[in-house]
Order: C-alpha cells, then structure tokens, then sequence
C-alpha cells in the first residue's frame, strides 16, 4: 500500500488524473536557476554592479566629508570654550 502512495505522489499521471509533486525544492530550485541564468546573460547585472560601486563610492565620499566636518567643528568649540574660560 506503501510504494503504490509513494508511486503515485512521484508520477506525473495516476490513474489518469494528474498528480502533482509534493517535492518543494525541485521547482524552487529550477526557478532559481532560471532567474539566475536570467541574471547573468542579461545586461542588467554589469549595469547593477556598477550602481552598487557608484553607490559605495559616494557612500565613502560623504563619510569622508561628515568627518572632516565634524573636526572642524570640534576644533571651533574648543576654541570657543578656551576663550570663555
């Protein structure tokens, strides 16, 4: 009784009627793959990967400035404490 429920969950047609995979990693997996190879054969990919480098290089750029600010800043407000007190 066994392996005629095991076969009919793996077949494709039991009894006529068609019966569905309960295997949910197989289609998951297949649309993976497919969306990847998508991915790679597509020009969006290069076209992403170099958004994300632009990005972080402004990313950087604004750390940078925010520091230098920040010193400055910091170095005002000690001279302005060393001359009140």
């Amino acid at each position: 009784m066994l392996c005629e429920v095991q076969r009919a969950l793996t077949a494709t047609y039991c009894c006529g009627v068609r019966v569905e995979n309960f295997n949910t990693r197989g289609p998951t997996m297949h649309a993976f793959a497919t969306s990847l190879k998508r991915f790679l054969t597509s020009e969006d990919g290069p076209t992403a990967v170099e958004y994300a480098v632009m990005l972080a290089l402004i990313i950087i750029v604004c750390l940078g400035a925010i520091q230098a600010v920040g010193t400055n800043a910091n170095a005002k407000f000690n001279t302005v404490q060393n001359a009140l007190t």
